[in-house]
């Protein structure tokens, strides 16, 4: 044991004593990520207002004589150009696909004479089209408020002309008002956008802070020979593997807590405050204690996975060369459950590692984690780190592995 602690000392001594190193590490990511979500909130905020005060150009072919009457009386803001329908549409149409143009709207000729000969079923019926481009964000706004405001209030007012009391029509109302039955666990509703999102980040910046750590600390050790001293001291070489992997999960785990926190910062100026998507999230005791394992145990197997490349490469570009796979894979792994439905998994697949710890934090956001669930996750990931450690410890034995014989 007195070997462990040594390593460990000499590994996190070795870290916070380089002030680089320590800003590099821990400090600058995380002010990157703040810094990041930051612009994002206000680049979206911006396009909001951007979209909302822009005056949409908008044309009109064979519009109605009384369909200036319903633009005045619904006080639509909007620079409008009619057009007969001997008019060309064509450059029209090329200034929507270009973006120089936002709406074009073509009523049927004969659209009113058509509306007041309708006498039965089968009789003719005029039809408004609307050409957009949904790509440009003007455009597509235009198209939804000019509908919304304009086209269904001249739908209004056509239907009462043809039958005086439209309220006659109306035989039962549907949800008057919709947010009197909104049954939702605000929990749950809260947590919801994030378990799309944090798994994923979580994952990968825990394998990032291994990846980074591990080479240094092992391929760079060997390289800087280093490695070669330490291994022909009197410290058991089971003790500096295990002393090794712990300190690496000591500082993977301090940099996961600060990207973690960066990113719940990030998120929460992103989407308006505490009081937007995280304001509802409430954690049980229980839930913290199982996230808090789960994250350790995903620490211990992705330090493992890095420092058994890493002590078979013989130069830390070499380790970072074998690498990548895994990290293409831990990707692989987390990003599937950002895509995922929302239908119940089977036990089975709380067995499969790196997926399963991505799932069981998304579970876990929304507070639907099952005990069974959390124990054949969590044992999984301790399996597999476990027999990960006995071949790094093999590989600390073998002279030909850590000597680059």
């Amino acid at each position: 044991m007195e070997g462990i602690k040594n390593i460990i000392k000499k590994e996190l001594t070795r870290v916070f004593t380089d002030k680089k190193l320590v800003i590099s590490l821990f400090i600058l990511p995380g002010v990157l990520i703040m810094v990041m979500y930051s612009i994002m909130g206000g680049l979206i905020s911006n396009l909001e207002k951007d979209i909302e005060a822009h005056i949409p150009t908008v044309y009109i072919q064979n519009a109605p004589e009384d369909f200036g009457y319903i633009i005045d009386i619904v006080d639509y803001s909007g620079h409008i150009t009619y057009l007969a329908s001997s008019d060309s549409t064509d450059s029209i149409t090329d200034g929507i696909l270009k973006g120089d143009i936002d709406l074009l709207v073509i009523f049927d000729e004969d659209f009113r004479e058509t509306i007041q000969s309708y006498k039965e079923i089968g009789d003719a019926i005029p039809e408004v089209r609307t050409f957009y481009n949904p790509t440009e964000d003007y455009s597509n706004a235009a198209k939804g408020n000019f509908t919304a405001s304009v086209l269904y209030t001249y739908q209004q007012s056509l239907l009462a002309e043809r039958f005086g009391n439209i309220e006659q029509l109306q035989i039962f109302h549907i949800d008057r008002n919709p947010d009197a039955g909104i049954i939702v666990d605000e929990s749950k509703a809260s947590g919801k956008f994030l378990a799309m999102l944090l798994p994923f980040l979580i994952n990968i910046m825990l394998f990032q802070g291994a990846m980074g750590l591990g080479m240094d600390s092992i391929t760079g050790e060997k390289e800087r020979g280093t490695l070669a001293s330490m291994l022909l001291s009197p410290i058991k070489r089971s003790e500096i593997v295990f002393g090794k992997l712990i300190s690496l999960g000591i500082l993977t785990s301090l940099s996961a807590v600060i990207y973690t926190v960066s990113v719940v910062i990030g998120i929460q100026r992103l989407s308006g405050g505490a009081t937007g998507l995280m304001g509802n999230i409430k954690f049980t005791p229980v839930q913290i204690i199982q996230l808090f394992a789960m994250l350790i145990v995903l620490v211990y197997l992705y330090v493992s996975m890095v420092a058994l490349v890493a002590v078979y490469a013989r130069t830390q570009k070499e380790a970072g060369t074998y690498v990548t796979p895994l990290y293409i894979l831990v990707m692989l792994g987390s990003i599937m459950t950002m895509f995922s439905s929302g239908a119940e998994k089977g036990i089975e697949y709380y067995a499969i590692p790196i997926y399963n710890g991505a799932i069981a934090m998304q579970d876990l956001l929304v507070g639907e984690l099952t005990m069974a669930k959390f124990g054949v996750t969590v044992g999984s990931l301790a399996l597999v780190a476990f027999l990960l450690t006995t071949l790094i410890t093999r590989a600390f034995n073998s002279e030909r592995v850590m000597f680059n014989a």
